[in-house]
């Protein structure tokens, strides 16, 4: 930056910089072994195309438009500050607004923003060795890292974390690759086959964006409430927050309606992740039913009590159940109503199941099928 004026509010490049020299290192492997590693998941990547459109029945758009990139630790972290800035680029623009106007606030924004920048690579540097894959939503291209021409995402599979993952697993590294391939290749299939979702899960996200307090204050207070609650020390005559996370209690009201909906869909969609990953599965990954018992323990222990308690303070435990409670979703309507009548589910946003209907699959087949066949 080239002056405190002209500050942002987050130092991108110091989150960069911070995460690139906090991330551990991979596994050992030869430079021989990685590069057999990039291109086996880069044919993985190509034939799941075809397993997860066969099997969901999604007719897609020209995939083109979303890259497949393997990457490194460092590279998923470039690849995210890039989309985190793109997505709160409208909350920023509102809190820098705010700041021009407070005595000293031009001081306070250059201090802030690296403080900022600081705290944002130290959780990304935790992430980023716990990631096997990720599609990319919103995706700008940058120097290194392209993306869509045309408002399409990024696929980006993690080499190292998956190397890393299936020797922990002790599982077939050819069977495991293809198995991640096809979670990962579900989300594109997602958002390709279905154009309206990307700009409705964008509205929904820069909804609650938007109620965001910007108050310095108010967001004070509410940190206050939520590290008494994580301390146990809630003033009395409170409520229990009911285990909630840092995350969730300091919202507004209004920020937790729009993530109850939020919620509803990121399960949707992890959970029809999951279940089309392992219906594939048998007819091209043999070892399936080993790698997902294998996994489903590994995310259920955690690595140690200190990344339970971090998964739990940051809201990573409620990616798990989204999974979990999303699957159950997805199995339960293909059940009922076939996949042709599950894949009315993609109709509009009206046709979404709402966080309760995630829990009560059959309550979202009588509304929707109902409605449709009345």
């Amino acid at each position: 930056m080239t002056s405190i004026g002209g500050a942002e509010m987050v130092d991108w490049n110091l989150a960069v910089a911070t995460a690139t020299r906090l991330v551990r290192p991979g596994p050992d492997v030869s430079r021989d072994e990685a590069r057999a590693v990039v291109a086996e998941l880069r044919r993985h990547a190509k034939a799941s195309e075809g397993h997860v459109r066969g099997f969901t029945r999604l007719g897609t758009e020209d995939t083109h438009d979303t890259p497949v990139l393997v990457v490194d630790r460092p590279g998923w972290v470039r690849a995210n500050v890039a989309g985190f800035r793109e997505l709160l680029k409208p909350l920023l623009d509102k809190m820098q607004e705010r700041r021009g106007s407070t005595p000293g606030g031009a001081v306070l924004g250059a201090v802030g923003g690296k403080v900022t920048g600081v705290e944002l690579g130290m959780l990304l540097s935790f992430l980023s060795s716990r990631v096997l894959g990720q599609y990319e939503t919103f995706a700008p291209a940058t120097g290194e890292l392209p993306a869509g021409a045309n408002g399409g995402g990024r696929l980006l599979l993690v080499a190292p974390n998956i190397v890393h993952v299936e020797r922990e697993l002790d599982v077939q590294p050819h069977d495991f690759r293809l198995w991640v391939c096809l979670h990962e290749e579900t989300h594109r299939t997602q958002f390709t086959a279905v154009p309206w979702l990307r700009d409705h899960l964008q509205g929904e996200i820069q909804s609650f964006l938007g109620e965001t307090e910007v108050d310095p204050m108010t967001v004070l207070e509410r940190v206050r409430e939520a590290a008494q609650s994580l301390a146990g020390g809630r003033p009395e005559g409170e409520e229990d927050e009911g285990g909630r996370s840092i995350v969730e209690i300091v919202q507004t009201p209004a920020q937790r309606e729009i993530l109850g909906r939020l919620t509803a869909v990121m399960s949707l969609l992890e959970g029809h992740a999951d279940f089309v990953m392992d219906g594939v599965g048998p007819d091209v990954v043999p070892t399936v039913a080993e790698i997902r018992e294998k996994f489903q323990q590994r995310r259920a222990k955690g690595a140690s009590r200190l990344d339970m308690a971090l998964r739990k303070l940051l809201g990573l435990d409620a990616k798990l159940r989204q999974y979990r409670d999303g699957e159950r979703f997805v199995r339960a309507v293909v059940d009922q109503v076939g996949m042709d009548g599950f894949n009315r589910v993609w109709t509009s946003p009206n046709t979404l199941p709402t966080k309760t209907e995630i829990a009560k699959p059959a309550d979202w087949v009588a509304r929707v099928h109902r409605k449709a066949e009345s």
